[in-house]
Parts: C-alpha cells; sequence; structure tokens
C-alpha cells in the first residue's frame, strides 16, 4: 500500500545512493589496508622468527666452542708439572677466552642488528 502523497525525491535518493556508494568504497580501502597491515606483521613475524633460530643456532655452537675450551684446558692443568705452569696456562686460557668471547659478543651483535634490519625489510 502506498502512502499518498509521500515520494522520495530523485535528488535525495542519488544523494542515499552516493552515499552508500562512497561507505562502500570506504570501507573496502579500509579491509585493503589492513589485510597489508596484517601481511607485513606476518612477514615481520616470520623474519623475526627465523633471525632468532638462527641466533640461537650460532650461540649454542658457541657455547659448545666455549665448553670443549674448557676441557681442553682442564686437561692441560691435569697435566701441569708445577706451580708455574698452572699460572702460565690460567693466563693463557684467560686471554684466549676473553678474545673469543668478545668476537661472539659481536658475531652476535651483528646477527642482532641484521635481524632488526631484515625484520623491516617487506618479505618476497
Amino acid at each position: 500500500m502506498k502512502t499518498p502523497g509521500f515520494e522520495i525525491p530523485l535528488e535525495m535518493r542519488a544523494i542515499a545512493e552516493k552515499s552508500v556508494d562512497q561507505a562502500k568504497k570506504a570501507f573496502e580501502s579500509y579491509m585493503d589496508a589492513a589485510a597489508k597491515a596484517v601481511n607485513a606483521a606476518e612477514s615481520s613475524a616470520g623474519t623475526m622468527q627465523e633471525s632468532a633460530r638462527e641466533m640461537g643456532r650460532k650461540a649454542l655452537g658457541f657455547a659448545e666452542d666455549n665448553v670443549a675450551a674448557s676441557f681442553e684446558f682442564a686437561e692441560k692443568l691435569v697435566r701441569a708439572r708445577d706451580p708455574q705452569e698452572v699460572m702460565r696456562l690460567q693466563a693463557e686460557f684467560a686471554q684466549a677466552q676473553m678474545r673469543v668471547l668478545s668476537e661472539q659478543a659481536k658475531a652476535l651483535g651483528e646477527s642482532a642488528a641484521k635481524a632488526a634490519m631484515d625484520s623491516t625489510k617487506p618479505r618476497k
């Protein structure tokens, strides 16, 4: 049943249709931006996870090297003939370990910096 004397003017219909179209385009644009943001976050997270795994493997390798060096040092100490040799071995070991630990810290720092840089790059 039609209400007598009440019609929506054509101009109002056109404005309403235009508003709906604009809202739809704005929503599609928003969803596109949101999808891109999610993809970027997933890509960054994937890069960070791989970098973390790589740093973990590197740190584990360093730990193995350090333990092996400690056992080698212990074997030399057991064979030492006098206190002077013990002191010399201790000094050599301390110097070598300080050098190795410095190199390991530098390598881990470089890996961390690379991971940070890689996480900001878009994934291909």
